[in-house]
């Protein structure tokens, strides 16, 4: 990748965090991704549990999800470091706010309504800016294996392109859909993706990520969009 384009990619795809921002690495979470199963099989097991008992989106739950959500990307390779390292980055923002009060913040969306409050929601290292880039990211992952499913005769790369236009692009401006297609180019070869994402019944466990994460990504949107804060773009 040209290294202007990689530049400009570390701070476009999400302008709201920093390359730098370190993955949090969980043990438990951890040794649940290496139970026997496919890769979805943890954050699977972990969606029904990130809502309250009154249907609330709690913040944990929903940043472990995303958290066992990022052994699906490391199956894409070098293509998608960058990817994994933003949402990595959005996750630990969020967590980092959590934990600065954990009674306060036990709701995802009480992070939001308090920047809201404060004017603080648009900036770019705000976390309401973090929700609203890892809501994306998942957004265009979700498409993307909506996409394998449903076209078996599309490559990877296809695949790719096809999930980012429904999905980032027009959120990007121009630098970054343009360093977004260069790394679209060392996507794996279909096949061979298929052989890394562990044993069971693949297709399945692909259709319920898609039926179960699509609903609560949406839920994230509707929220945003409640408080006028789901149509901030990349600067």
């Amino acid at each position: 990748m040209p290294s202007w384009i990689l530049k400009e990619y570390l701070t476009c795809f999400s302008p709201s965090r920093s390359i730098e921002a370190s993955v949090k690495t969980d043990t438990a979470l951890e040794s649940s991704a290496a139970m026997t199963g496919t890769v979805f099989t943890p954050a699977l097991q972990a969606m029904p549990h990130v809502k309250s008992s009154t249907g609330d989106m709690l913040t944990m739950p929903f940043l472990d999800v995303c958290r066992l959500v990022l052994p699906v990307i490391e199956k894409f390779g070098s293509s998608m470091a960058l990817v994994k390292s933003d949402i990595g980055g959005n996750i630990d923002r969020l967590d980092a706010k959590y934990a600065t009060d954990s009674t306060s913040y036990t709701l995802l969306y009480e992070i939001v309504r308090k920047e809201v409050a404060e004017n603080t929601a648009k900036k770019s290292a705000s976390c309401t800016n973090g929700l609203l880039w890892l809501t994306r990211a998942m957004d265009f992952l979700v498409e993307l294996f909506r996409n394998l499913l449903a076209h078996q005769d599309w490559t990877m790369h296809q695949a790719c392109t096809e999930a980012y236009v429904a999905t980032l692009k027009k959120w990007h401006g121009w630098v970054a859909s343009a360093a977004f297609s260069v790394a679209m180019k060392l996507v794996p070869d279909r096949k061979k993706f298929f052989s890394l994402l562990g044993e069971g019944n693949l297709n399945a466990d692909i259709e319920n990520f898609i039926s179960t994460f699509s609903p609560i990504l949406q839920e994230n949107h509707n929220f945003l969009k409640s408080v006028g804060m789901d149509d901030m773009k990349a600067s």
